[in-house]
């Protein structure tokens, strides 16, 4: 073995090691159910956790959402959207990159390029309309393309659906998020924040209420949907840092 792939070895087997002592305190901390879904051993605790998020949701989140949408003309919302999608941009660069795959890399970075310059700072997607795609990517992708298992299913306080690989690699996303870390002043960024988890709210307000429709049971058709999603975008991970 090389000396410059032993580091990366290291690093791989480390963090492999701190997503599987999480799995452990996790599960050591609450009992599962006996018919559990394979992939949620901490079911009981992370209903309750679901059931915490709903509440919060219907009464704060959803109203301000709605509210949000009548008063807020569309293009202004689409341009809030952008923006912040525009940010969101560079941190999958690095991811990326970070997975060797230089093509979505090379792809993002140009996408930030254009719609900072062209797209008024990327109220306006003008990279989009060039056709240059966009591969949202966060650091739990990256952990998975290098294959750290997710661990189990976990529902996290007002974040909602995770993994013990993604909580882990949380505070490195904090620390990429362009918006939390390039504001300087305390009430613009919690302004900015804000307004992003509404606008979040918001792009989802019409998926909430057919869900409220077709789901029995809408923890467990969330939590397969989201296990399905971040499998299938770990695995184009790999497939496409191979095939790069």
């Amino acid at each position: 073995m090389s000396r410059e792939r032993r580091p990366v070895r290291r690093c791989r087997r480390r963090v492999t090691g701190a997503v599987a002592l999480a799995g452990a305190l996790l599960l050591g901390g609450c009992a599962s159910a006996p018919d559990a879904h394979p992939a949620d051993p901490l079911e009981p605790f992370n209903r309750g956790v679901h059931r915490f998020n709903e509440a919060v949701d219907e009464a704060v989140l959803k109203p301000v959402a709605q509210g949000y949408v009548q008063v807020v003309p569309r293009p202004v919302r689409t341009g809030v959207s952008n923006f912040f999608a525009n940010w969101r941009d560079l941190w999958s660069a690095v991811n990326a990159a970070l997975q060797a795959r230089p093509q979505p890399a090379a792809e993002n970075v140009m996408r930030f390029a254009v719609n900072t310059v062209f797209g008024l700072f990327g109220l306006l997607d003008v990279a989009g309309e060039m056709g240059i795609p966009r591969t949202t990517l966060d650091f739990g992708h990256t952990l998975g393309r290098w294959g750290v298992p997710a661990g189990p299913y976990l529902v996290l306080p007002l974040l909602g659906p995770s993994s013990v690989r993604e909580t882990v690699a949380l505070p490195l996303d904090r620390r990429g998020d362009a918006v939390a870390q390039g504001i300087d002043d305390v009430a613009t960024r919690n302004a900015a924040q804000g307004l992003r988890v509404v606008d979040t709210r918001a792009g989802l307000l019409r998926a909430g209420e057919l869900l409220e429709q077709a789901a029995l049971d809408k923890y467990s058709f969330t939590r397969d949907a989201y296990l399905a999603r971040r499998q299938r975008q770990v695995e184009e991970a790999r497939g496409g840092a191979d095939g790069e």
